[in-house]
Order: C-alpha cells, then structure tokens, then sequence
C-alpha cells in the first residue's frame, strides 16, 4: 500500500511554504513539491526592494525567498525540487500526484489531501506556446529585465497594466534611445500612467511581429511583454475543479477549499486575494487549519 502524505503541497512560493511549515507544526505530514531549483516561488525573480511588506522594509523579494528556504528547512518540512506536477486524479484515500524529475523519470506520490499552491507564469504574445523564444523578445516581469542593458536601445513596451508602465519609467532611466509604450487599454495607476508622456504611448489594437521584432511596422531592439498573469493549473485538469472566467481556481474563502472534497488552493492560483506575499502567507494558513480539522474529522 502506498505511503499517503496528510497533504501534498504543489508549489513552493510563499503559500504553498506557509502550508507546509504550518501543517508540520500542527503535527501533520507534508509533501511540498517544487518545480524549479528553489524554493520560493516568483519571488526569486523579484530582486527590488518590497517594501509593500509592512514587516521587512527594505528587503528585496529573493531575500523573501531565502527566508522560506529557511524555513521550511527549519522546521524539517520534506521538499522535493526540480520535480513537476504532471496530473492529478482522484484514488481510493486521497489524491494521487505523478510527478516528473528534470530526467523525466515518473513517479506517483499519494495524499489524503492536495493544496494546489503553483502559482502564475507571465502571459507571453497570443498563441505562443510555453518554451517558444524570440531573439529580443522578453516576457516579463522579472530578473530577465534588470539582467538586460538598455543603453542606446530602442524598446517597446507591451500591455496596459501597472507592470508595463512601471518598467516603461525604469527602461527610459536605463539610458534607452527611445522607448514606446503600446497599450490596447489603460488599466494602471495614475500615478504610473502620469510618468508617461503622451507622445510615448499608443493607446488601440496594434499588430506585433515577434521574429521580426516590430510593432505595427516599427522596428525595435528589444520587445518587453507585460500581459500580465495566468494560473500554473494544467496538471489539475483531471480533476474538473470549478474556475472563474479568467481560469484561476474558485474556491471556498474560510477554507480555501475547492469544488472538490479534499482539494485546496491557494495564493495566486486561485487568485483568492490581492496577490502579494502576505496575503499567500494567510492562504497557507487558512488551508492548513482546515486539513487540520478535516483530519480531526475523519479519526
């Protein structure tokens, strides 16, 4: 009979750890699987100051993460890195997770409960498929754009969000020759869109050549997507669980539990609340309690 887990957590960002760390001080046993090399999530990809966390002014989001690491470490939560979330199928006790290592070796791991905590990816330019790259072409945001030298560049800018025109200012000031925002509509704080002169924004529908690197006819040296998110909840679609309109999970408030019995989710694949890092601690939290009684529940 296969060993199951209390839960098996999918997803080592800041929800998925405050789980994990949360369920093994309750006295629960945990799985926490992690795609990447790390743990941590999108805040390894984060290297400003956040100083939106009321409690760690002045540090920067890959501290968060080496932070989590810590934790999970220290209080002995079992991590598995460098492994992806194939499927997910319901089984006689639980839930059954097949995993995949970076060799591609399979492998099934069982829980009696399932947090799905995977988080988003950024959106990249319609139709185009994960693993598919242009040469000058960056899908943000994230460690790629701070990586990248903007001097004597001309650089357009995609999206109408808070991401596009935010990175918009910090390319300009990055010694750019030109920069160019393209927005199909404006959905960003004033206080971003104020930074931005009008002749440097397009506002309308707008065409994009990806390996020709234009944008409706002009050529650019570099080609910043910022579409904004979507959930990483393809391994879920065995388990028909109930979405909103824009595909994140619904679920349950008080618990974060799902259209299915045992399944939770959490942080921003389920979009529950206004995503940043304190807000996925909760979720972590929240969901962890509820196994906890569902536990108690069942002897």
């Amino acid at each position: 009979m296969p060993q199951f887990y209390d839960a098996i957590i999918v997803g080592a960002g800041p929800a998925g750890v405050s789980c994990a760390v949360w369920l093994t001080k309750l006295g629960l046993s945990s799985l926490l699987i992690e795609a990447s090399a790390r743990v941590g999530g999108l805040t390894n990809e984060n290297p400003f100051h956040d100083d939106w966390i009321a409690v760690l002014p002045h540090v920067t989001g890959q501290q968060v993460a080496a932070n989590l690491a810590r934790s999970v470490e220290g209080v002995g939560v079992v991590v598995r890195l460098g492994c992806t979330a194939r499927s997910a199928a319901l089984c006689a006790g639980g839930v059954r997770i097949t995993l995949a290592d970076k060799d591609d070796c399979i492998e099934e791991v069982y829980g009696h409960s399932l947090v799905i905590a995977s988080g988003v990816r950024a959106k990249g330019l319609p139709g185009q498929s994960p693993g598919t790259h242009w040469p000058g072409v960056v899908v943000g945001p994230g460690s790629a754009i701070l990586a990248q030298d903007y001097t004597g560049l001309s650089v357009a800018v995609l999206g109408g969000g808070d991401n596009a025109f935010e990175n918009f200012v910090y390319v300009r000031n990055r010694g750019a020759r030109a920069v160019r925002l393209y927005a199909r509509t404006v959905r960003a704080q004033q206080q971003w869109v104020a930074r931005v002169s009008a002749g440097d924004l397009y506002v309308g529908p707008y065409q994009v050549d990806p390996a020709a690197r234009t944008v409706e006819g002009r050529p650019y040296d570099l080609i910043l997507v910022f579409y904004g998110w979507e959930p990483c909840i393809a391994f879920t679609s065995d388990l028909n669980l109930e979405r909103d309109e824009r595909g994140y999970i619904c679920t349950r408030f008080a618990t974060a539990q799902t259209s299915v019995p045992n399944i939770y989710a959490i942080g921003e694949a389920a979009h529950r609340m206004h995503p940043c890092v304190v807000t996925a601690l909760a979720d972590g939290v929240v969901a962890a309690k509820a196994i906890q009684r569902r536990r108690e529940q069942s002897g």
